[in-house]
């Protein structure tokens, strides 16, 4: 115990761990259970082991463990595999608490140095974090979290050739994917509807399926439910050999039930499947529907975006339909008017300041930007100044210019202390237009600023980034005037060396860089589009500050140099 007692964690062979000098202290050779129990380090001699670093004020880590104790419930049946909780806890309370669900051995809370210890010998860079050993000791992978989420019991014994041989089988899989290798699982060949009943996965073969995954509590997903139950529900009236099959992402029963917006089937509440279905199609955003032809093999990653526009003119969801669909678009967009994108049925206005509804009609001959934002989006408040400076500069050279502010605001009141600071248009608070616009300008995240030219026609999608980059002088956001700019800036540093050696920065040279915005190192002031810079050491020198000492020297008395030019000082 002399090595523990020192704070050393022994290793055998230089890449074994020893399991007392890991886990014991100089006056402790036991782990605790949750009910007080001790139990001897020395009884793990010739198990696997899991050690888990994780604590209950982590919400990754509380999401995790359930997974983790189905696993260990799994596995507990073959006698050779323990859990150790080591505890991030800052409190013996908050341990207790936590510890209480866990049915595997801890670290007592009390030893704090022997929980510290094991950040050395392990790389434990953000937790839940589990580091799994085999018998011997030996480190096995420190990749223990997304193996169990991923493989659960299956990954076991948790070897890299056990890992590897369930990657070679997915990949097989996927090979030869069906519908049956999609939804059957080892204790599972069906689905269920809505009251329970099961229905054979092998019934769904021939048909095209719509794989959907959803959250009720997540509102996109709600909404898009209904959309979806309305095309399923047609689909099924003409007869169409289609099918929906929700993996719901839900936690509760009620959940669960809600996802139903159609008599259409699901995994099981819970199921392990869902998770595993999740990765296995690259699940990245709600509401995602993957479709499945009639011979098993994917068809499209997701049809949401075309379902939600398209309808059931979507339908049959092949590569052809959709090539189909992107020609009515393109037809869309080229007669894209300023009124079609902004009125929808009697809503044929937006809001002025004072309150006062300004027609749709009024605004026909200017160039407009949708700004897609909300005051509960740290992002969007740093970016609205920014935007306000640039409308009042643009306002004042033309007129011909708005701006309408398209609220995510979850409140009436938030809306109204947001858009008190804003001096342009907006639509109104929970205005249905909203949904529709943010589905044709593919809006997947805020601030977002949409450019709509005199025409109606879009400009570009990208407008935020010209503000950011160009300010005012980004207007009116057309390609010419873009390639205006990009000759002004290239002008700009005509007669500038490439690199510079300065004594401010006297390790490397400085390389003449565009570079958006920055702080000179020198004058500390901000900077954008071109700097003398040093990657390697982040440093930025404006070029008035980097080229001072250079056009001074090469000024006669009375007159400026810049580059290579010299002008009369004023």
């Amino acid at each position: 115990m002399a090595d523990a007692a020192n704070n050393v964690v022994e290793t055998i062979n230089g890449d074994c761990h020893d399991f007392k000098s890991l886990l014991s202290s100089s006056d402790r050779d036991f782990l605790v259970r949750n009910n007080g129990d001790q139990v001897k380090i020395d009884s793990l001699k010739g198990k696997k082991l899991g050690l888990y670093i994780s604590a209950s004020w982590c919400g990754p880590c509380r999401r995790f463990t359930p997974n983790l104790i189905e696993v260990y419930t799994e596995l507990s049946t073959k006698g050779d595999f323990e859990v150790i909780f080591v505890s991030a806890d800052e409190d013996e309370e908050s341990f207790n608490g936590y510890f209480s669900k866990m049915p595997w051995l801890a670290i007592p809370f009390s030893d704090s140095e022997a929980r510290k210890r094991l950040d050395e010998p392990f790389s434990v860079m953000g937790i839940p974090h589990l580091v799994l050993l085999d018998e011997n000791g030996k480190v096995l992978t420190e990749e223990g979290v997304e193996i169990i989420r991923e493989y659960g019991e299956e990954g076991y014994p948790f070897t890299p050739e056990k890992i590897q041989e369930l990657k070679d089988l997915e990949e097989k899989a996927k090979k030869e994917q069906s519908i049956k290798t999609i939804l059957v699982s080892r204790s599972r060949d069906f689905v269920v509807t809505s009251d329970g009943s099961k229905v054979p996965v092998s019934e769904l073969e021939g048909k095209t399926v719509g794989i959907y995954f959803s959250a009720s509590s997540f509102k996109p997903s709600a909404d898009f439910t209904q959309k979806l139950a309305e095309v399923y529900s047609k689909l099924k009236e003409n007869g169409e050999k289609f099918e929906v099959v929700m993996i719901s992402l839900d936690d509760d029963e009620e959940s669960f039930r809600q996802s139903f917006g159609a008599p259409w089937l699901a995994l099981p509440l819970k199921d392990k499947s869902c998770e595993k279905l999740a990765r296995y199609f690259e699940l990245s955003t709600l509401p995602t529907v993957v479709i499945i032809g009639p011979d098993g093999k994917t068809l499209h990653p997701n049809a949401a975006d075309a379902i939600d526009e398209h309808g059931i003119v979507a339908y049959p969801f092949t590569p052809e339909k959709f090539a189909e669909l992107k020609e009515i678009e393109k037809a869309s967009e080229a007669a894209q008017t300023l009124e079609s994108v902004l009125v929808s049925g009697g809503l044929d206005f937006v809001l002025g300041k004072d309150g006062a509804k300004v027609k749709v009609a009024d605004l026909v001959g200017k160039t407009i930007l949708l700004y897609f934002s909300a005051h509960w989006c740290p992002p969007c408040r740093a970016f609205t100044p920014s935007l306000v400076e640039v409308y009042k500069k643009i306002k004042e050279k033309d007129d011909a210019f708005e701006v309408i502010f398209i609220s995510s605001d979850r409140d009436r009141a938030s809306f109204d202390e947001y858009y008190s600071g804003m001096p342009w248009l907006a639509l109104p608070f929970n205005d249905a237009r909203k949904s529709s616009l943010s589905r044709k300008f593919k809006v997947q995240g805020i601030p977002m600023l949409i450019a709509l030219g005199p025409t109606g026609k879009t400009i570009t999608k990208e407008a935020r980034s010209l503000v950011m980059a160009h300010g005012a002088d980004a207007y009116p956001f057309t390609e010419e005037r873009l390639k205006e700019i990009e000759a002004q800036i290239e002008e700009m540093a005509k007669g500038w060396p490439e690199k510079l050696k300065d004594e401010r920065h006297e390790e490397h040279e400085l390389v003449l860089t565009r570079r958006s915005n920055y702080v000179c190192d020198a004058c500390k002031e901000n900077g954008q589009v071109w700097s003398f810079y040093c990657e390697e050491c982040d440093f930025d020198l404006h070029p008035k500050c980097a080229l001072e000492k250079e056009t001074k020297a090469d000024a006669k008395e009375g007159w400026v140099c810049d580059g290579e030019v010299c002008t009369r000082a004023s």
